[in-house]
């Protein structure tokens, strides 16, 4: 047994060094281990220097380069990944182990994010744990203190294409856990998200600015929408999705800031799709004012609820201050082109069904198909509210359509 540990210890270090080593000699590929380059994985040391050079050799790489990180806990301050890299082939970001933020509120700086990969075209980030830490933040914004921190995401893809994030687990993130920011191209598969209901503006996955995104096979239970798909995105598909606690899946908010840029969202898929206990399922909202844009082409189709307070929800006239300061009048984003095929399931409140449209742009082209959802086990308790909206209903639609 005493030649037990130095064994190991052997075995761990030669590890190490193969890791080093290229991958695949015939392929050319490239493994750079953070432990190489300094990083310690006992959760107390800041490898952010560390990681930040291993990602420079492989980024200045002319073959295929991946950046390892093998198990164990690393302390990360903050760290930004950029490009352009030299090799047009992929660069992996592998991690076995667990990164974990500093402990209490204001150790990742004021940029607003923590982990950040930007303009890294090909880029694949796989696997590991995120660790936000996010509790103490958390708390001093509960206190209302003026004092706290700037909250930072747990991690962003930024100004990327052809980007594959794939098997990460993020907890406790002080702000949003995964934020795709101004891309083309990504595929988010095998996902977990993990935060308490109560952790605020705690976002799963939030898509802002980006085209062609897909989501698929993502597990998430936090304070704030599972997925937040804001202004400026395009061709998103979105399949497999089990939600809550959370808010549901959100298309918005839209309208809040005024300006001339239109904020609009087209050509949204959301299938098969799971809500547990969320306070909303499939919900897109808007703020009054005069800020224009639009949501069309958005297709929600086979989603289970149980025990959802709002299954089906358009709200313009999101407002959720309440101390007051919401833009006022009726919301200038025009909602058209929206279909609810296949959603089944429970209602926590009566109102299963609500479409709030707004006064000077009503909602046209909604469309219902095969819904059914009840209120306390019963059919006929459910029921749909309707303002300023138009469409239309094709099979069994419960709660009765008010279209």
């Amino acid at each position: 047994m005493a030649m037990a540990k130095p064994l190991l210890s052997l075995l761990a270090h030669l590890h190490a060094a193969l890791l080093f080593q290229p991958a695949d000699p015939a392929a050319g590929a490239m493994m750079y281990n953070v432990l190489r380059y300094g990083a310690r994985p006992d959760g107390a040391a800041d490898a952010a220097g560390p990681f930040l050079r291993a990602w420079a050799d492989a980024c200045r790489s002319t073959r295929p380069a991946t950046v390892f990180v093998p198990p164990g806990r690393y302390l990360v301050s903050s760290a930004t990944f950029t490009g352009p890299c030299h090799s047009r082939a992929a660069v992996t970001f592998a991690v076995a182990g667990t990164v974990v933020a500093p402990a209490g509120s204001g150790g990742r700086g004021s940029s607003g994010r923590w982990i950040t990969f930007e303009n890294v075209d090909g880029l694949v980030v796989s696997g590991g744990t995120l660790d936000g830490r996010g509790r103490a933040l958390w708390e001093c914004r509960r206190r209302g203190q003026g004092s706290c921190p700037t909250p930072a995401s747990s991690l962003t893809i930024a100004n990327s294409r052809d980007v594959v994030v794939a098997g990460v687990r993020s907890v406790d993130s002080e702000l949003f856990h995964l934020v795709v920011l101004q891309c083309h191209g990504v595929t988010v598969r095998g996902v977990t998200v993990e935060a308490p209901a109560d952790s605020p503006n705690t976002d799963g996955i939030h898509l802002h600015m980006s085209s062609q995104v897909s989501v698929y096979d993502a597990r998430i239970s936090t304070g704030d929408d599972c997925i937040s798909i804001g202004p400026g995105n395009s061709h998103i598909w979105i399949e497999r999705v089990a939600c809550g606690p959370g808010h549901g899946i959100s298309i918005g908010s839209l309208g809040k800031q005024e300006g001339m840029a239109v904020e609009g969202v087209q050509n949204v898929t959301v299938k098969t799709t799971w809500f547990t206990g969320t306070t909303n399922g499939l919900r897109i909202k808007t703020w009054g004012g005069s800020k224009r844009g639009f949501v069309r082409g958005v297709t929600f189709a086979d989603a289970t609820m149980s025990g959802v307070d709002n299954p089906i929800i358009i709200d313009q006239r999101y407002c959720p201050t309440s101390g007051g300061g919401c833009p006022g009048g009726s919301s200038s984003i025009s909602i058209s082109d929206v279909r609810y095929v296949g959603v089944r399931g429970s209602s926590a409140t009566p109102v299963a069904v609500s479409f709030d449209c707004s006064r000077s742009n009503p909602c046209s082209g909604i469309r219902l198909q095969d819904v059914a959802l009840t209120y306390r086990n019963r059919p006929a308790a459910a029921r749909s509210y309707c303002r300023n909206a138009r469409g239309s209903t094709l099979g069994l639609v419960l709660p009765p359509s008010c279209l």
